[in-house]
């Protein structure tokens, strides 16, 4: 199928990306000094590690849904590049010595605070809600194909955004060079699932 090697490439690149980071010390590029507990590229960590880890069960639940290869196999490379990176940035904050958890709203870091409410679930721009995850997981065949991809679909939408804001305020090179080959991955995730969902007779989510 012609889509097999676009998902395979933009999950290898993002592999790629992760696997060139896997030697880099907690102070790379960053002159040496630990990044502090309210720091941008603590709050990256912290909040990119949670925003994965529902990537990663959105993923995992639509391959039990659904027999078509083609989302089972963006599904399986979604999840298993985002588990990858999210267990590199929880240990970067192991590294610095840091809580995984803070009592600051998510993406405080950002200056967005207050942009998401944590209203049923919804802890940050993008991320699927409680009755989003529920559905998903009731629904089967080309309804779930469908909705997984417009669930994930603003999902990358949020994480870019995310991810971009550490390129711009990051200080640790490591961590920056991360959050630029996940922009990059993620918009190309995004334009591949808008073809799949066109091949469906759908779109992605106003």
């Amino acid at each position: 199928m012609r889509h097999a090697g676009l998902i395979a490439g933009a999950a290898a690149a993002a592999l790629v990306a992760a696997g060139a980071i896997t030697y880099a010390v907690a102070g790379d590029d960053g002159g040496g000094r630990t990044p502090s507990a309210e720091s941008a590229d603590a709050g990256f960590a912290r909040d990119m590690a949670v925003h994965h880890q529902q990537a990663v069960e959105m993923s995992y639940v639509v391959r039990d849904r659904t027999k078509d290869e083609e989302v089972r196999r963006l599904a399986y490379d979604i999840a298993q590049t985002q588990a990858n990176q999210r267990g590199m940035m929880l240990g970067w904050l192991d590294l610095w010595g840091l809580p995984k958890v803070s009592s600051e709203p998510p993406m405080t870091w950002m200056d967005m605070g207050g942009m998401a409410s944590g209203k049923d679930g919804a802890l940050m721009p993008g991320m699927a809600t409680n009755s989003e995850m529920k559905k998903l997981g009731e629904l089967s065949g080309k309804q779930a194909e469908v909705f997984y991809l417009q669930l994930m679909t603003d999902h990358h939408k949020g994480g870019v955004h995310m991810a971009e804001g550490c390129v711009a305020r990051c200080q640790v090179g490591v961590e920056k060079r991360l959050a630029q080959g996940m922009v990059e991955a993620q918009q190309s995730e995004i334009s591949l699932m808008a073809d799949m969902l066109k091949e469906r007779g759908a779109t992605p989510r106003p």
